[in-house]
């Protein structure tokens, strides 16, 4: 009964060891995703610029208008 319960902490101990390590590798990877997120938005105002400018006269969106 001692070695199920022993066994039982030592499984849970490592299914929670490698959902922290999968977790940490997920947010680790969010910064790398946010800068290119914007990159493709900065992108895409400035193709958008280029190619029809804006009727008020800027030629740059701010970020609050997405």
């Amino acid at each position: 009964m001692e070695l199920q319960v022993v066994l039982a902490i030592l499984g849970a101990a490592s299914v929670v060891s490698a959902f922290m390590y999968a977790l940490k590798g997920l947010l680790d990877q969010i910064p790398d995703l946010i800068r290119s997120w914007r990159r493709v938005l900065d992108e895409l105002r400035r193709a958008h610029s280029a190619s029809s400018p804006d009727e008020r006269g800027s030629s740059s969106a701010s970020r609050d208008d997405l």
